[in-house]
């Protein structure tokens, strides 16, 4: 628990940036015996006499700097916090946001963009206390007149600059122009001189995102001052190379945060780290008619009759932070623990780490995981994220890792897509969400707790790991159904039955039963492999490498020059010796002798999958067969049901799955 709140001194993980990890990943690859070589830079695809000088947008800031007085490095410092300088081909990220400032417009983002609501997924994941249906469904997006200051700064950027607002969407020299135009009117309207020196643009860019407590806009402050301090280089998603050089012994006025009149919320009854600006806003328990209540379960984890909490699952919200709250505060409706706004990383908190929410689709899930929601504010999954929202979502998570003992890897940090289902009736209708346009290797390197190789030559498992920006997969449904989506980054790669591209899918008989096929549509989660999960080697074949992968082998393009995985070592489980096949699970539930009178059994119904003898899986969490009864309001009324069986988690597919110790075997992966 944190006292009241403070501005404090932020306390930021140590970080590997992206820019140094084909470094740390190169480095591994010669350890193993030259396994692997560093991956390649992306060539651009347009010819040389079409694309622009790569210096472009280093002297588009250095423009802007001068036309409006602002120094040059606190223009690229609020850039990268705001999209780490790329550009996203004008499209507008999950707020409405263009260009590398991040200027919204969410009133026109809102006019193209599709509206997906839920799914059939129950959120509590509960067959014995199933949730309405009806409660799935998000409201609809709110019109461009109830939009808050912080999704309209394109407008006022427009006004200042005398530019349109089609140029400020679609011009990044433009938005940087705009950007810096917002900066010079904050600095002017608090009385502060346009020097030259960064120090003294501290409540100005304190202003940039909106926000409307000081906390929030201390933190986004005190990050671009963190940004300004170390430095920055990258090149961009259309091949600009950009330079921040660091400036190790400079310190922000950070008083001058008060000139902005900005009230500081207390922060107590929130679990969050220091290094974040976090506000309770609680999920109501509350009784409904009869017995019915919601929006949550009280409960004491880990202290009995609770479970540990052993994941924590990253959500996006398909919504905005005000409608997203106003869900959160509906009884009838589902919860989560987190929200994590995008404009300026902003955190609430809705439900206590003891409490079990209702969010993941699958309730052995939900009684030993966080939920963690990201806004998203427009439905399209290859929209993008702030830099600053990947920040402090970071933060939050390295924080909850170690308050509640869970490792920091991609067995435990799950996504929403690696929630398996409960039942073969429930696996289509479970969420896909964050997709895969989630950048999990830079959300580790923030945790500082970068995904690298673990094994050599022969250590027997693979680490997926793409170069992000590079990985440009094929996607379609983003917009439209078998519409192609935009080109972009994307942390997975495609599984296919041979090694060669125009070999078939592989299948995901729970997702497509009978004769359907996996397809390419962004939703389609049955032939994918995400950045960071382990899969145990099958086979290689020139730049082919196999895994297995629901119960097959599965294939994808792994050459040496462009490396998509990389060598990994760890425990991995197969069928015990004399079966030819085990079942596998979407939940560790106890044997039926467990169960005492008064709590109905609840069946160990397998998934249609099966793990076959000669395949093998990585292993994940150790966890006891457990059951959580509750369906009363009163948590006196609840009962944990444990039983003697073990589970082993496996990252069976794209997601996880589960199969009793009994049926299988541990073994080293290089054995």
């Amino acid at each position: 628990m944190r006292g009241s709140q403070q501005l404090h001194p932020r306390i930021t993980p140590p970080r590997a940036p992206r820019r140094k990890r084909r470094g740390l990943r190169a480095a591994g690859v010669v350890a193993s015996a030259a396994l692997l070589l560093p991956a390649l830079s992306a060539v651009p695809t347009a010819s040389a006499d079409q694309r622009p000088s790569s210096d472009t947008l280093q002297r588009a800031f250095a423009t802007a700097s001068a036309k409006y007085r602002v120094p040059t490095d606190v223009l690229l410092a609020v850039s990268y916090l705001q999209s780490r300088w790329d550009t996203h081909g004008g499209a507008p990220s999950v707020t409405g946001g263009y260009g590398p400032m991040h200027l919204t417009d969410a009133a026109t983002a809102l006019a193209t963009a599709p509206h997906v609501v839920g799914s059939l997924e129950d959120p509590r994941g509960d067959s014995a206390r199933p949730l309405a249906a009806a409660r799935t469904v998000r409201p609809a997006l709110p019109t461009p007149g109830e939009l808050p200051a912080r999704l309209r700064t394109l407008g006022r950027a427009a006004e200042l600059s005398h530019l349109s607002p089609a140029s400020l969407r679609r011009d990044p020299a433009a938005n940087v122009e705009g950007g810096a135009a917002l900066l010079a009117s904050a600095q002017r309207r608090l009385g502060l001189p346009l020097t030259g020196d960064p120090a003294d643009w501290y409540a100005a860019v304190a202003s940039f995102p909106s926000a409307t407590d000081a906390a929030t806009a201390d933190v986004f402050a005190r990050d671009v001052f963190d940004v300004l301090h170390t430095g920055e280089r990258r090149t961009t998603d259309t091949g600009q190379v950009v330079t921040l050089t660091g400036h190790p012994r400079l310190t922000g006025r950070t008083e001058q945060v008060r000139k902005l009149g900005l009230t500081v919320p207390p922060a107590d009854h929130v679990e969050c780290p220091e290094s974040v600006a976090c506000e309770a806003i609680p999920a109501p328990y509350q009784k409904l008619e009869g017995a019915d209540y919601g929006n949550h379960d009280v409960a004491d984890r880990p202290h009995a009759p609770s479970q540990k909490v052993r994941f924590i699952v990253i959500h996006d919200t398909e919504g905005s932070w005000d409608t997203t709250i106003k869900l959160i505060k509906d009884p009838t409706y589902v919860s989560w623990n987190y929200t994590v706004r995008s404009t300026d990383g902003h955190i609430a908190q809705h439900v206590p780490t003891k409490d079990v929410a209702w969010h993941a689709g699958n309730w052995y899930m939900n009684s030993t995981s966080v939920g963690i929601e990201h806004e998203g504010f427009l439905a399209q999954p290859d929209s993008w994220y702030t830099e600053q929202m990947y920040r402090t979502s970071a933060r939050l998570v390295a924080y909850l890792a170690e308050k509640l003992d869970i490792p920091l890897d991609r067995q435990h940090i799950l996504g929403h897509d690696n929630v398996p289902g409960t039942t073969p009736s429930t696996i289509k209708g479970m969420h896909t969400d964050p997709g895969p346009y989630w950048d999990w290797e830079h959300y580790f390197d923030l945790m500082d707790s970068p995904l690298a190789p673990t094994g050599g030559l022969f250590g027997g498992m693979v680490t997926i790991l793409p170069d992000y920006e590079d990985n440009v997969v094929p996607y379609t449904g983003c917009v439209q159904q078998g519409r192609p989506c935009d080109r972009h980054g994307s942390g997975a790669v495609r599984l296919r039955t041979a090694p060669r591209e125009n070999a078939p899918l592989v299948k995901d008989a729970g997702l497509h039963p009978g004769d359907g096929a996996s397809t390419n549509d962004v939703n389609d989660t049955g032939a994918r492999a995400s950045t960071g999960q382990q899969f145990a080697l099958a086979d290689r074949h020139g730049s082919w490498t196999a895994i297995w992968y629901l119960g097959q082998k599965a294939w994808f393009k792994d050459p040496w020059w462009e490396p998509t995985a990389v060598s990994a070592w760890g425990r991995v489980v197969t069928p015990r010796p004399g079966l030819r096949e085990v079942p596998v699970y979407g939940r560790a539930y106890p044997e039926r002798a467990a169960y005492p009178p008064g709590v109905p059994v609840q069946d160990v119904t397998p998934l249609p999958y099966k793990l076959l003898a000669g395949q093998a899986y990585a292993l994940g969490a150790t966890v006891p067969g457990e059951y959580l009864w509750a369906k009363t309001f009163d948590p006196a009324g609840h009962r944990l049901v444990r039983g003697k069986d073990v589970y082993y988690e496996i990252q069976f597919g794209h997601r996880v799955a589960f199969v009793k110790a009994a049926d299988v075997r541990v073994r080293a992966s290089d054995r």
